[in-house]
């Protein structure tokens, strides 16, 4: 499969805090490759220098074939981005938006394209609206409907749906979805774990750095081990009380503790009858495959290590 995007060692400093740490990857054409991790890992510095808004202090970008940035003008109308934050007009219509976007990349024959797009993102009936007055999750599709006018190849998503209700972020996923009918590429950031199982491939980034890449199932498949899903109450101390043992590796997450068992055969009675001791009420208790929360933690503290 052709390489959309290369990346090679990039580098980018706020000072003394290195934001990216000489990250690399290579993104296939026509897939969702995500980049997945927490608020600071890097991801927002990553898709603005890939876009172009920023330049990185050493490495080496390709995209669509071309060496970035010096020659970004050849590959500019072919790379979509839309950002964080809403940074369309507010004072203007969905309508209005649209158009104004396709006569700045120069697409004159846009009003086919726009109906397209409008019908595809469910907008239709609010094209008459002002962008300002719109919700989150339809400001969202606005600015991909904007981004798409132009026909880009490759489609820079920062964080999308960050803030966006749940029925939008569903409908916002089922419309990236039916794009890659289109030959596009999509490179999306997420701190969203669970969405990060949609992606075709995914790079997982903590303070600045890759700690893998591959798909969804071959991430969770680097932990050849068994979650212990124990819900309880209070959590916090189920937590202290196995981390205190040293022996398991523990993860919480609101109300309940995975423990990382060595085998599915490890022994589950010792740990359940050590909380009850100590005053730990258990809701809940099953063994389950690791997800990619858990596999993202386990790689996260094997790399302090």
């Amino acid at each position: 499969m052709e390489t959309a995007v290369r990346v090679e060692g990039l580098v980018k400093k706020y000072g003394e805090v290195a934001a990216l740490n000489g990250v690399s990857f290579e993104v296939k054409r026509n897939v969702i490759f995500g980049i997945a991790g927490p608020d600071g890992a890097g991801k927002t510095t990553l898709i603005r220098i890939l876009c172009g808004l920023l330049s990185a202090d050493s490495g080496e970008i390709e995209m669509l074939g071309q060496r970035m940035p010096r020659d970004y003008v050849k590959v500019r109308d072919s790379i979509g981005y839309l950002s964080q934050k809403f940074s369309l007009y507010s004072d203007l219509t969905v309508d209005e938006n649209i158009r104004f976007i396709a006569e700045i990349h120069g697409v004159k024959d846009y009003k086919d394209r726009r109906e397209e797009l409008l019908e595809f993102t469910r907008m239709k009936k609010f094209r008459n609206f002002l962008a300002g007055n719109l919700s989150g999750g339809m400001k969202q599709k606005l600015g991909l409907a904007c981004t798409l006018i132009y026909r880009p190849k490759i489609l820079l998503l920062d964080e999308p749906t960050t803030g966006v209700d749940p029925v939008s972020r569903r409908e916002f996923w089922l419309i990236l979805a039916g794009l890659l009918n289109d030959d596009l590429t999509v490179i999306i950031s997420t701190p969203y774990m669970e969405e990060a199982e949609r992606f075709s491939e995914i790079a997982l980034i903590e303070n600045g750095q890759i700690l893998a890449v591959d798909t969804p199932e071959g991430i969770k498949g680097k932990i050849h081990k068994t979650v212990l899903e124990i819900v309880c109450t209070p959590a916090r101390r189920a937590y202290d009380l196995i981390t205190a043992k040293g022996e398991d590796e523990v993860q919480l997450f609101g109300d309940r503790v995975n423990v990382i068992l060595e085998s599915e055969s490890a022994s589950e009675a010792e740990l359940t009858n050590m909380l009850k001791v100590n005053g730990v009420n258990i809701a809940d208790l099953r063994r389950s495959q690791p997800s990619l929360e858990n596999a993202f933690i386990h790689l996260m503290k094997a790399g302090k290590q």
